[in-house]
């Protein structure tokens, strides 16, 4: 069916109507064989087929390798105000469904799973962060975000602003300039500070969505941590990279007898301080500033065994394929030198953040890991993200996060 919409049109390969035909819903530059009608950088756009058969429309970028990103395959749909307030609707009404009650502090937008490419919202209790990498987002913003408060309002939720994370260097591949502020919304003052107290799993964090990683929190790991409360009662229990001490303070809260946080960063271990000191759990809890890979050598070499729970939670060492060799090799490490460092019958919790080591290859290098080290690994549980960051099956980007809980036999 042809849309019979003045969108200007992309015709594209018959590689690329086969791959929108399987679901995905990028349209890559090469697949992208001529242009009809007047195109400007992040307008909509129809993909068309070379036999002129209508595909769906998206959000057209003059300068990514990824010229068309869909946002329906409906030729009825309209992209007023109403489309994208259903969308919010439907995203806000998913989350209340399987969080478990825990939408205080969650991911509301998860791009593209969301039908919001380029797009993630993040709550924060009263606050939202967003980071935008797509410049069709970019434009629509002043259509959607005063929709995000208005519909969450209308649910009962307040919120008092919405703050912009865009210092992502990925906006440069779009055009777009990086940068972070408040976002000025119609009869809302700004708010006077970035940081905001959340509860998470009953632990209660302090959260810089200015100045902390990436939107502030990592709530991917929400019930993975559970995962990790559940098996650290009465142990000792290591989290490296620990950032604000999420994971520790979780296994603190599920009975450790004591609990180590290490990180690079002298503000996420202060951070890390005083949400131990919110929730209670100081004279638990200790947190240290360490380089995790030198920390861990030098306890691998000696004969101590101090901990016998260890959760390895790194940055994704990876960000492209090509660096995934070298990612790997990181990996390795860490895990090697933790499952050396561990007694027999201790625990292991290991993941990786990065889509771009897929689940496979992981497995192969904890198999290697392990050999090394001459443990053998008993598997207990395999999660991934929390469910309000969404797998689509037909979209592989957005199965990114893997965790593994082992013990070391």
């Amino acid at each position: 069916m042809k849309s019979e919409r003045s969108y200007p049109k992309c015709i594209i390969s018959a590689k690329g109507a086969d791959w929108v035909n399987s679901g995905h819903p990028w349209i890559y530059e090469g697949e992208v064989v001529r242009r009809e009608g007047d195109f400007e950088n992040g307008c909509l756009a129809d993909a068309v087929s070379g036999k002129g058969r209508w595909l769906g429309t998206g959000l057209y970028s003059e300068q990514s390798k990824i010229r068309l990103r869909l946002i329906s395959h409906n030729p009825n749909d309209r992209f007023d105000a109403e489309f994208w307030r259903r969308r919010i609707q439907y995203a806000w009404a998913y989350r209340k469904t399987v969080m478990d009650g825990q939408t205080d502090c969650c991911r509301v937008i998860f791009g593209e799973a969301d039908g919001f490419p380029g797009l993630t919202v993040d709550r924060f209790h009263d606050l939202l962060v967003t980071q935008t990498l797509s410049v069709g987002m970019e434009r629509l913003k002043p259509v959607i975000f005063p929709l995000l408060v208005e519909v969450l309002r209308q649910d009962g939720q307040e919120i008092r602003g919405i703050f912009e994370r865009n210092d992502a260097a990925i906006r440069e591949l779009e055009g777009l300039e990086q940068g972070k502020g408040w976002y000025e919304l119609p009869g809302l003052p700004q708010p006077e500070s970035s940081v905001v107290e959340i509860c998470e799993n009953g632990v209660r964090y302090l959260v810089d969505v200015e100045n902390g990683q990436k939107t502030g929190f990592f709530l991917d790991q929400k019930f993975n941590r559970l995962a990790v409360a559940r098996l650290a009662k009465g142990r000792r229990v290591l989290d490296c990279f620990t950032h604000t001490g999420s994971f520790a303070l979780n296994a603190a809260r599920g009975g450790a007898e004591y609990v180590e946080g290490w990180d690079i960063s002298a503000s996420a271990v202060a951070m890390a301080k005083e949400n131990a000191r919110r929730n209670g759990l100081e004279h638990i809890a200790d947190f240290q500033q360490h380089d995790v890979f030198e920390r861990l050598t030098e306890l691998a070499e000696r004969a101590h065994k101090p901990f016998d729970f260890i959760i390895l939670d790194p940055p994704a060492f990876t960000k492209s394929r090509r660096t995934a060799d070298a990612a790997e090799g990181g990996y390795w490490e860490i895990n090697y030198l933790a499952m050396k460092l561990l007694p027999r019958g201790g625990y292991l919790a290991t993941a990786s953040c990065s889509h771009f080591m897929p689940n496979e290859r992981f497995e192969r290098m904890l198999r290697s890991a392990a050999r090394k080290a001459e443990v053998q690994l008993r598997q207990i549980e395999v999660r991934q993200q929390a469910p309000d960051h969404p797998i689509l099956w037909n979209v592989p980007e957005t199965d990114y996060l893997k965790f593994y809980l082992f013990q070391v036999v």
